[in-house]
């Protein structure tokens, strides 16, 4: 049942994003882009520009509901909270309050036998960091501490926001590069009725699918240049040994990390990746994480 109830939300997600986008174009009198005369760069850009930053903000607005549906992150109550998950909200709005956050985050667990936490949230003040059971099952107060200080880091950064921004960028250009090759391929390729060889939308669909894989490498860098940084902050708000800590017990469990929930890797705290797909990899090898936390980088 949870897979088809991932299936639906993933499809009235992009129903609503789609009908979102479709109603903004509408709004701004955004004009075809294929005209008589051959193509409209200016509209050209508005269409991918609208398309590419759009979806990616509605996402990023509704991250906190969809992560609490597709992972089933139960929300802890600050007021009845106890035990365990009593410590855990402590930890996080202890973070918070050094990192200057105004509005504590959400404070949430899963039942997943993966060791693993993540943050997520439109802005700063609306923010919701969770914790498998697994994290708690299997790692000591400091090293959880180590990992709640990392996560309150990366919302203090504003990595979603700005990780949005950098998936928008690459989504806008991969549409607008892809739209052009597409338009001079089937110009290219017109024979003597005057029909491209290959439809113009096959050819977008195509390049879509290869400059996205090349987009994809770009953000990942990103992304492993923020884990750095969220590393040094949870080094500061929770302390070096154990941010340190977290990630050698990280090291040591590697193997216990969940696959159900691909479409949310990115939220992972750990990884394995080689070779070429290692520029896939959204963090840093953890080796090289400890090695910078000891040398204090």
């Amino acid at each position: 049942m949870s897979f088809f109830k991932r299936i639906f939300l993933f499809m009235a997600v992009n129903v609503l994003i789609v009908a979102t986008l479709s109603i903004i174009l509408n709004v701004l009198g955004v004009q075809p882009y294929i005209t008589a005369y051959g193509l409209d760069y200016e509209q050209l850009m508005l269409f991918c520009f609208i398309w590419g930053m759009g979806g990616s903000f509605i996402s990023l607005g509704l991250s906190r509901i969809l992560a609490k549906m597709m992972m089933g992150v139960k929300v802890i109550d600050p007021a009845r909270a106890s035990g365990a998950h009593a410590e855990i909200v402590q930890m996080v709005h202890a973070h918070a309050r050094r990192a200057g956050i105004l509005q504590m985050p959400q404070v949430g667990y899963y039942d997943s036998p993966e060791i693993n936490a993540f943050a997520t949230g439109p802005t700063r003040n609306r923010a919701l960091v969770a914790v498998s059971s697994g994290l708690l099952n299997r790692m000591n107060k400091d090293q959880i501490e180590g990992v709640i200080g990392h996560e309150v880091a990366h919302i203090a950064n504003g990595d979603m926001v700005t990780m949005t921004l950098v998936q928008g960028i690459v989504n806008a250009f991969v549409m607008f590069i892809a739209r052009i090759a597409a338009y001079a391929i089937s110009n290219a390729t017109r024979g003597n009725n005057d029909k491209p060889a290959v439809p113009s939308y096959l050819v977008v669909f195509v390049l879509e699918i290869l400059l996205g894989f090349l987009g994809m490498i770009v953000v990942a860098y990103f992304s492993r240049r923020r884990e750095f940084r969220a590393d040094q902050g949870g080094a500061q708000f929770a302390g070096r040994e154990k941010m340190i800590s977290a990630l050698k017990a990280l090291k040591g469990t590697t193997e216990t990390v969940e696959t159900e929930h691909a479409s949310l890797a990115s939220l992972k705290i750990s990884g394995k990746m080689s070779g070429f797909v290692a520029l896939f990899r959204t963090h840093p090898p953890l080796e090289e994480r400890i090695q910078r936390l000891e040398r204090g980088v």
